[in-house]
């Protein structure tokens, strides 16, 4: 338990409507540093992008956000990887469920999320919203696009430098509640004191490029200060869409022996009978 209490992390969080959409899709959400439940399973931090071409976007970002939280948090005894992949499914199912509830055709959103426990980030990923790892000035990208164009890259018929500017950029391939079951990307990386961790949504990263944000952290050098200037660079480029992002400054990290499991709990039965109402 001492080993997750010492860990130390800085924190910043901006969401914005950008210079071209009406309303804002995007959600963020920040665990509590203080709080008794973040002592007992690592710092949590999520981002999510509301589809525009569907109906609600910004119900469905912040539903899967709110309810992702609340299944991680209620799993007790569940491994961090297990905690993604049921907190994921149950985002996933209630997205779904609303949009049937309201009768408004499709919804859908993506979502990105890391549980910063011990030396680790546990990354729970679907869609086009990014995590970035920061370390000695060179930024690595965690995640893989959800995209058509992304699966073009991986393939390797279009390289990875045509992202930005490609015309089917945005064309997800999978993402929250479009249909009963998604398949995420949940993975552990391996992290060190004075990393800087950034997630954005797609607003942000089209217009700069990975080693940009690299760059950036030479000369701005708290998490504050850093995100604003992000996000006001995404401004000046005209981004075409809402802009989101955590900055996460790895001050203090411990080391910390996953428990494994002592007691599965899943929690898709009870929000099946939620949802249903």
């Amino acid at each position: 338990m001492a080993a997750i209490e010492s860990v130390e992390i800085s924190s910043f969080s901006f969401t914005h409507t950008g210079n071209v959409r009406d309303d804002n899709q995007d959600a963020v959400w920040l665990c509590n540093p203080n709080d008794e439940i973040t002592s007992k399973v690592g710092h949590l931090y999520g981002i999510a992008d509301g589809m525009g071409g569907y109906a609600h976007g910004g119900i469905a970002s912040s539903l899967a956000l709110e309810t992702f939280f609340e299944t991680f948090y209620e799993a007790n005894g569940a491994t961090p990887l297990q905690k993604f992949r049921v907190g994921i499914q149950n985002a996933n199912l209630s997205v779904y469920q609303a949009a049937q509830r309201m009768a408004s055709g499709r919804m859908g959103t993506t979502i990105t999320t890391v549980n910063i426990i011990g030396s680790n980030v546990y990354v729970g990923h679907v869609g086009d919203s990014r995590a970035y790892l920061i370390r000695d000035n060179k930024s690595t990208c965690l995640t893989n696009d959800h995209t058509r164009v992304g699966e073009l890259v991986r393939l390797k018929m279009l390289a990875p430098d045509k992202i930005r500017t490609h015309s089917q950029r945005s064309v997800l391939e999978k993402c929250l509640g479009a249909s009963l079951f998604v398949q995420p990307d949940i993975f552990k990386v391996p992290v060190q004191e004075d990393d800087l961790l950034i997630l954005c949504t797609d607003g942000v990263w089209s217009v700069i490029e990975d080693d940009e944000f690299a760059h950036l952290t030479k000369h701005f050098k708290n998490p504050e200060m850093l995100g604003k200037e992000i996000i006001n660079l995404a401004m000046n480029r005209d981004s075409d869409d809402n802009l989101s992002i955590i900055v996460l400054q790895l001050n203090r990290l411990t080391k910390y022996d996953d428990p494994g499991v002592t007691k599965k709990t899943w929690f898709i039965p009870n929000l099946l009978r939620r949802f249903s109402k």
